[in-house]
Order: C-alpha cells, then structure tokens, then sequence
C-alpha cells in the first residue's frame, strides 16, 4: 500500500526524510539481555515509559560501563505510531557514548532537531509532536533506575512545555525581559507552544497544571503592578534621581501609560525609551518614535513637549527628552 494511502500527501510532507526512513527501518530496535550486559562486564538498565495522551510506549535499554558510567550500547522498543518509533530510535542513537550524566541534559527538542533534514524545516507536523516527546522522560526513568535516586531529582524547575523543555521560570523571565504581550511572541523567543500546542490553553491533547495564556495574564498584571509601585515610589521628592537605570526607565514607562501613550496609539503612533542618561544638570532621556509618530512633524514639537512637561512634573525637574 502507498504511503499516500494511508496519509493525505500534504500531511506526508510534514514529516522529514529522516522520519519516514526511521519509521520503517530504525537502527536501534530490538533488546539487550543480562547475559549480554555481564558478558561484557556492563550493567543492564530497563527502563519504560508511556505518554497517556496518545497511549505510546517505549522501553529503553541501556548497557553500562559501570567503571566510567558510560552508555556503551542502547536499544529500545516502542508500541505506537511511526513518529514514535522514529523518534525512539534518534534518542537511542543520542544516548550511545554519553554518561548517564550527560544523557539526561538530551531533551525532546535535540531529538526533534536531530530527525530534521534541515535546520529550518521541524521534522514532524504539529499535531504529531505529542508523539515524539517521550524521550526526556524514558531517558530520566533510566538515570534514576541507574543512579538510584528519584526522577523528581532532576527536576529543578517547573516545565510548562515538555515539547521545548520550558520551564516557568524562563517563560515569565523573557515575557517580562522582552514585554511580551502575545502567545506568538512567546512562542518566537522559546518555542514553548510550538509544536502539540497543548501548553497554550486547556482542551489540547494534554491537561496541564500551567498554561502559557494564564502566565502571560498572570506575568503582565505582575508588570504593570511593578509599573505602578515605582511610579508610587518615585512620588516623593528626589527619588527619581537615587533611582537605579532600570528603576528609571521603568517608572518613565509606567508615566508614559498613564498619561502619553494612550494619546499616540489613538493617531497610530507609539514610543519607546531607549536610555537614560544622567550627568550634573539634566537627566536626558532617550526616546524611539513609533508608527506614525515617526517622521510626523509634531512629535518634535508638541508631542515632545507634552511628553517632556508630563516627566517633569511627575518625576524630576531635571529630565529633558531627546529623541533619536
């Protein structure tokens, strides 16, 4: 029978050269018995994992210089579709000549990179990722059976997108590094959400304790709060000027909401504040133009003034803007 009658075509040219091959002959399926493992003087390391989203399974077989904890041979066997098998068989190939140690840094996403035919192209279509996501937690089942210690231990941080081995701490540092307002954005600097998906709001293949719409609610409300407290800080006198740079731009931005920005979104424009630079006599602030602010000819003049008299009234005598 056809590949193309048993998948649609487009859908079959999802998948990269590397899956399709893998599915139907990969390198390393099969078993490593006790006798083998001893004979050679290693230690034998079974371990199983199945994803209950989809119903997968695999069984990974580590064989164990037990002198330098070295992964001399590695097989698996997998029950499920062929991305899994494909999948299975990368993170095998992956495991063979690492320490246990540094088998467990391998995530989801290196085996993903490794069945890609090209940087560029992912491997397998979103709505198959899922299928393709069970090496880190095999891999970790099977340190921990070595090692003797639980698989928890590994875990130093919450993951929100196993796919992309996200963690919760990273989303909120980079939607708050980056003012991140959008899932897309989220997903252009992380890759979290983009693959299975499920990670981005309930009713994916998968429930999960955290959902990458509720962090960006929740990351955002936790900002403009922060706006709001600095601004409250910066209203007693001198304040703005024992500021940090960072406490500075942070209270000019929160100014700036309140007061300025509304305006200029309603013509189409924006800002942004580039730096802040103080010296004896001024506290200069560096601003961008956005939109349709910029090349207009009253963001010179108007706009400019009112953006400056609203900064000084509201934080320091001392600050004149300048755009660049």
């Amino acid at each position: 029978m056809a590949k193309n009658d048993l998948l649609g075509a487009s859908l079959w040219d999802a998948y990269s050269n590397k899956v399709t091959t893998l599915m139907n002959n990969p390198k390393h399926q099969g078993e490593i018995n006790q006798e083998e493992a001893e004979a050679h003087g290693n230690r034998l390391i079974v371990a199983d994992f199945g994803a209950e989203s989809c119903g997968d399974a695999v069984r990974l077989y580590w064989e164990v210089d037990p002198k330098t904890d070295t992964i001399v041979n590695s097989k698996f066997k997998s029950f499920g579709c062929g991305t899994a098998i494909a999948s299975s068989d990368i993170m095998t190939e992956l495991c063979i000549g690492k320490t246990v140690q540094e088998a467990v840094k391998i995530t989801n996403i290196d085996v993903e990179f490794a069945l890609r035919d090209n940087p560029e192209t992912p491997a397998v279509p979103p709505q198959k990722m899922h299928c393709s996501v069970m090496a880190y937690d095999v891999i970790k089942k099977a340190a921990a059976l070595y090692l003797g210690v639980d698989t928890e231990s590994f875990e130093e941080e919450i993951i929100v997108c196993e796919c992309a081995r996200v963690s919760l701490k990273t989303l909120q540092e980079v939607i708050k590094l980056n003012d991140l307002t959008t899932i897309e954005q989220i997903t252009d600097y992380t890759k979290a959400g983009g693959f299975c998906k499920s990670c981005i709001k309930p009713g994916g293949h998968e429930k999960r304790e955290y959902y990458l719409v509720d962090i960006l609610r929740d990351t955002r409300r936790e900002m403009d709060e922060e706006k709001m407290r600095v601004a409250a800080d910066a209203g007693s006198k001198g304040s703005f000027e024992t500021m940090t740079l960072v406490q500075q731009i942070k209270a000019i931005d929160a100014e700036i909401d309140e007061s300025v920005r509304q305006f200029l979104i309603m013509d189409g424009g924006d800002m942004e504040v580039i730096d802040v630079k103080p010296s004896d006599d001024y506290i200069d602030v560096y601003i961008r133009y956005l939109g349709a602010c910029n090349g207009c000819a009253s963001s010179a003049t108007g706009t400019l003034y009112a953006i400056e008299s609203t900064l000084k009234e509201k934080l320091s005598k001392k600050i004149r803007v300048l755009p660049i």
